[in-house]
């Protein structure tokens, strides 16, 4: 009696987040009479929904259901002030799962605890686990952003920031292992789980990870689609053959992956809103005079979106992109894009004239030292 007392117990995390119905967030934050409104912000299927509400004496309510669990944001916006992404405003994250959640701050959003159902108590304690590096990378963020254009430029400062921004997030990922290890039967682990990846995770980083997890978080819907997730990044690991793929260039004609067998090619994601690729293009730029002579070319797939095809052929012209560039003008639904995982940009993929993927997210100075290691002896 005991044992299956004990049993259904243990049991009941992964059941409680397998049911769909409706859920109920309940706020308290302070007792503010001042204007605010507060935001929830969470996908469906492919689609960013923002839900809204006022805070009134510091309350607010939101209401809805779910077919099934999922991860949120609740953002605050004080003084009236409309939300838009150029806004930085208070944020955290919760789940929306069948229940009443309440979220509750003796003051502001910043200092609130998320409690009444069971992934949400899960989530208290990863983020309770979180809260030292957390606060560590926030710690070196101001000092990046208080470092003068000066400071900034200087090599020895840069490599300063990027040593300590690495540690901490090995650090992070410490934790999250940790974590997974801990609550293998949450959902919430899962999320750990893509968060202990990172942007461009590796498969021999997160497989092991994933194996731990209990089967309930496997098979459950998100489990299934975070499977398909780790067979693209398997598909895409370096030593595998490139996926094939075929693309419209910018002037409608179709490009194909194999049209560039024989050569060395560097897979380059990007797009013209991207910050980030913007400031690399210049070193990709660089490294494609210098090699392109050594049997080796570019071949740049965009993320840019519906009805940008001028933005696209804009930051080409501008950043001197001479190579063949192609796009579906889908943005983060761009075929070639999901079809090798990308999640985040800039990426790029260096394969060898038999296809084969020779190296990953090669930047900055690390770019050309791999281009010179593979074409060493090319004509």
């Amino acid at each position: 009696m005991k044992k299956l007392a004990s049993l259904t117990l243990s049991l009941l995390p992964s059941l409680l987040w397998a049911q769909s119905g409706p859920y109920t967030i309940q706020g308290q934050l302070g007792t503010s009479g001042s204007p605010a409104k507060a935001y929830l912000r969470y996908m469906a299927g492919s689609t960013v929904k923002l839900d809204s509400t006022t805070i009134q004496n510091g309350k607010f309510e939101f209401k809805g259901s779910v077919e099934n669990p999922m991860k949120g944001n609740l953002l605050v916006v004080k003084n009236g002030a409309s939300l838009n992404k150029n806004t930085s405003v208070p944020s955290i994250s919760l789940y929306l799962e069948p229940g009443t959640i309440k979220v509750i701050s003796p003051d502001s959003l910043k200092n609130a605890l998320v409690s009444g159902t069971q992934l949400n108590v899960d989530n208290q304690k990863l983020e309770a686990s979180l809260k030292t590096t957390r606060e560590k990378m926030e710690k070196l963020m101001q000092e990046y952003r208080s470092a003068t254009p000066e400071q900034r430029s200087k090599k020895e400062f840069e490599e300063s920031i990027d040593k300590r921004y690495e540690a901490i997030e090995a650090e992070q990922k410490a934790v999250y292992a940790q974590f997974v290890k801990a609550m293998p039967k949450s959902l919430v682990s899962l999320d750990a789980l893509k968060s202990f990846g990172g942007y461009a995770p590796e498969y021999g980083d997160v497989k092991p990870v994933f194996d731990g997890l209990d089967e309930t978080v496997k098979n459950s819907k998100a489990g299934q689609e975070y499977t398909a997730v780790m067979n693209r990044i398997k598909a895409t690991s370096v030593g595998e053959m490139a996926p094939d793929f075929t693309q419209a260039d910018t002037s409608g004609k179709a490009v194909a992956l194999h049209d560039f067998k024989g050569k060395y090619v560097l897979v380059d994601f990007w797009a013209s809103w991207c910050g980030p690729c913007r400031a690399e293009n210049p070193n990709v730029v660089k490294n494609y005079n210098e090699f392109k002579s050594k049997n080796f070319t570019v071949l740049g797939v965009s993320l840019d979106r519906p009805n940008a095809k001028e933005a696209w052929l804009k930051a080409i012209h501008k950043d001197n992109l001479t190579w063949t560039q192609v796009s579906d003008l889908k943005f983060w639904d761009n075929d070639v894009a999901k079809q090798y995982g990308i999640r985040a940009i800039p990426q790029n993929f260096l394969i060898g004239p038999d296809g084969k993927i020779v190296a990953k997210n090669v930047r900055g100075e690390a770019l050309g030292k791999k281009l010179t290691e593979v074409l060493a002896g090319q004509p």
